[in-house]
């Protein structure tokens, strides 16, 4: 577990598109390495993909709209030598490709990257069809599969690399549109334990013990600038909110979230995505087990999406600064563990 403190959100800051720093990654890395091919399924646009396919259009193959046979192609590619990149809508891959997943990826053991493109709610007013609330914890019940949930470009960028080079099975990376804030600076070296973004202890809202601390925050992904937001001001109404950045949900960082139900006794856990199964189901299950607290997961519930924008629909379930600060104060007027 490291600890690291980014800067408050400002409503100002500049956002980001992750997939930029997805693309250019990818770009960097095939520029050193022959090994890296990239299979779409139509998706070279929505993936940012053009200038990769511009530079070296032999390392780019297009399947066409046909999700189950792009993993079966990337797993013939692997068997032969390369490192495929599998670039999908994250709805469509971890849904309608899941089989192929399952056995064709992970049961053969193939290093490959399944990267899921516009993941959680980013597909808005289109509705449950086109949403992954559930990805994660499909990819989370397979054998051998790492599931990666970065927060801000530099973070994808980092997962796409360490995945790249120091994986040798599966990992499924979640590749969000939703633009964010940057949380990193330049110096930012991916780590697949959790980071301390907030300690909430004596040295206050950036402290980097968080002894004394009310509740911990537990989130990744687009979730995370959110609450720093809400550890912020959580700070200011006198409550100690440690937060940790937990970007790899499997294998969690277990020693981290327990030294958090210990000394804290108190958990919240906020992602884009279904509270069964994904990282509130992980947290979960870990902390019922190895040390009991009370834990509240924000995110989606079990029911279909209404219809509304991304953002609309983050703030309609609570997963937003407001929601985290609700569910904080709640904790803390309770007893803890």
């Amino acid at each position: 577990m490291s600890t690291r403190t980014p800067t408050r959100t400002a409503p100002e800051t500049p956002l980001h598109d992750c997939r930029r720093a997805y693309a250019a990654t990818l770009t960097d890395i095939a520029r050193a390495d022959e090994r890296l091919v990239i299979v779409t399924n139509d998706s070279i646009g929505s993936s940012n993909l053009g200038g990769f396919h511009e530079e070296l259009p032999s390392r780019l193959i297009n399947v066409g709209i046909a999700e189950q046979n792009q993993v079966g192609v990337a797993a013939g590619l692997e068997n032969g030598g390369k490192i495929p990149v599998v670039s999908c809508a994250g709805s469509f891959l971890s849904a309608r490709a899941t089989e192929q997943i399952k056995i064709d990826a992970a049961y053969s053991h193939r290093h490959m990257l399944l990267c899921a493109q516009s993941p959680g709610l980013a597909y808005g007013p289109l509705g449950s069809t086109h949403h992954s609330a559930e990805d994660v914890s499909i990819m989370r019940s397979i054998p051998e599969m790492t599931v990666i949930v970065p927060a801000d470009p530099a973070e994808t960028a980092g997962a796409v690399r360490w995945a790249y080079s120091e994986l040798d099975g599966p990992a499924y990376i979640r590749i969000s549109r939703m633009k964010v804030p940057a949380l990193h600076g330049e110096d930012y070296v991916f780590t697949p334990r959790a980071t301390v973004l907030r300690g909430g202890g004596e040295g206050g809202a950036g402290g980097e013990g968080g002894e004394g601390a009310d509740l911990t925050i537990i989130a990744n992904g687009v979730t995370v600038h959110r609450a720093v937001d809400a550890a912020d001001r959580l700070a200011a109404e006198g409550v100690r909110a440690r937060l940790l950045s937990v970007p790899v949900v499997k294998p969690l960082d277990e020693d981290a979230v327990l030294a958090a139900a210990r000394e804290t006794g108190r958990i919240i856990t906020v992602e884009e995505g279904t509270v069964k199964g994904g990282l509130g189901g992980a947290v979960a299950e870990l902390v019922t087990e190895r040390c009991p607290v009370p834990v509240r997961r924000i995110g989606v519930p079990d029911e279909w999406a209404p219809t509304g924008s991304e953002a609309w629909l983050m703030d309609h379930w609570g997963i937003s600064a407001d929601g985290i600060i609700a569910a904080a104060r709640e904790l803390v007027a309770g007893p803890a563990a």
